[in-house]
């Protein structure tokens, strides 16, 4: 992520900045700003999708192989062993049936709602197939790189570019656009593009569940039953928890109206991959930006292949991409948490005990995460509750030092916890 931020920052903010000026009434910060945002982040989803279709290549055999064995597996279903058990290839299509039936109704529903009425038969008959495939494949690509490695490093982003790319032109393709249409037919195809990202997000919290119960012999079918009762429980939870979001914070780029709190949630991806249905659309997308970036991800793949064989600290493509297109508010803080992490587990090595050490910091490090999201939900129910901006609020809202306040106490709540967990692996023994 240092070297995309780098990349974007060092390299071609600064290099489109000085090829093209000033434009009336914009500072040098929003013009640079401007900059990024409709260029360079550009070249980070061209990046990204390079990266994404060099993973797709790379997870076809074994997600082929997974296939094969789940239905070796329930052939070998007189065997008795529960942990080698999955779903009947039988309930797998019915339920897949089920959810395409779930799906074509969404999608008629959707488009016949909008001024895409007359069209919105031949827009479903789009939509399943686009559904069916690209949802299996996206939730290969990115359930076996959670399941690998963890949901956190997901290509979810990468996929989900080729995926808004894939649906828009494949739907302008079917239906051309117009301006009283072209509105429309962007919500539609961010609509399904939609429950693609289901798919893939989905992916990654099974596949995850399903390593852990295969490391402790659990039945797989048993759990993808849970798991099916999960998603159907997360989908009663999940709008109720965005709404409120909405209620207190407001997210970047919607209309916000009855917000109480001024600052607004920032979305990133969100807005990437709209900016890109949109051009894709209207027929204005920044294709030359996105060649430059896939450009860079080929170059990106050759030097991460070759510290690869050289057995050196390797340059993963997605994670480069994703340090370009995302802002750096959302990254630096991933870095600065990496160089903390480093210095832990260098630390921690010395220990008596360096396992004990290192799972202390993952348990610590995942609290951190955790815990964050959790109070996140829970301060925008205080605001929605007490109609404040700030219902906890400790000091005044013109106290200039605020946030120096606040960024000292986290970083002296991060070196106590630090320095306890190293103290306590000090003991161990």
């Amino acid at each position: 992520m240092l070297t995309g931020l780098v990349i974007a920052w060092v390299i071609a903010v600064p290099i489109l900045t000085s090829m093209q000026p000033v434009a009336g009434g914009l500072t040098l910060a929003a013009h640079t700003l401007a900059i990024w945002r409709t260029q360079v982040r550009f070249i980070g989803a061209g990046a990204i999708a390079i990266a994404a279709i060099y993973t797709l290549a790379r997870l076809a055999k074994p997600v082929v192989g997974g296939l094969v064995s789940t239905l070796a597996a329930s052939r070998a279903r007189g065997s008795g062993d529960d942990r080698d058990r999955d779903l009947s290839p039988g309930w797998i299509v019915v339920l897949t049936a089920a959810c395409l039936l779930v799906a074509a109704w969404l999608a008629f529903t959707f488009a016949r709602s909008t001024a895409l009425a007359p069209s919105a038969v031949p827009l479903t008959l789009i939509a399943v197939p686009f559904v069916l495939l690209g949802g299996f494949l996206i939730a290969g690509i990115c359930g076996y790189m959670a399941g690998l490695i963890g949901a956190s490093n997901s290509p979810i982003s990468g996929v989900g570019i080729l995926s808004i790319v894939l649906c828009a032109s494949t739907i302008i393709l079917a239906v051309s656009p117009t301006p009283e249409t072209r509105p429309a037919l962007v919500a539609f195809a961010l609509f399904v593009t939609a429950i693609v990202f289901a798919c893939a997000t989905i992916s990654n919290d099974n596949l995850q569940d399903l390593k852990t119960g295969q490391l402790v012999g659990a039945s797989p079918m048993r759990q993808q039953i849970a798991l099916i009762v999960g998603v159907a429980a997360g989908a009663s939870v999940i709008p109720f928890v965005l709404n409120l979001l909405a209620k207190a914070y407001g997210f970047a780029g919607a209309a916000n109206i009855g917000v109480v709190a001024p600052n607004p949630l920032p979305a990133p991806q969100a807005t990437l991959i709209s900016a890109l249905a949109q051009g894709v659309i209207g027929g204005n997308l920044e294709w030359r930006m996105l060649g430059i970036g896939a450009l860079v991800g080929v170059g990106l793949i050759v030097l991460d292949e070759s510290l690869g064989s050289m057995k050196k600290l390797r340059i993963p493509p997605l994670a480069v991409g994703i340090g370009i297109y995302l802002p750096m508010s959302a990254t630096f803080a991933v870095v600065v948490g990496a160089v903390v992490s480093h210095w832990y587990d260098r630390r921690a090595r010395s220990m008596p005990n360096p396992g004990r050490a290192e799972r202390l910091g993952t348990l610590v490090a995942s609290g951190l995460i955790v815990g964050e999201s959790l109070w996140g939900v829970i301060n925008a129910g205080l605001i929605v509750g007490f109609s404040k901006d700030a219902p906890i609020g400790l000091v005044p809202e013109d106290f200039a030092l605020a946030p120096w306040l606040g960024m000292l106490g986290f970083v002296g709540v991060i070196i106590w916890l630090y320095g306890w967990m190293l103290r306590q692996s000090a003991k161990a023994r």
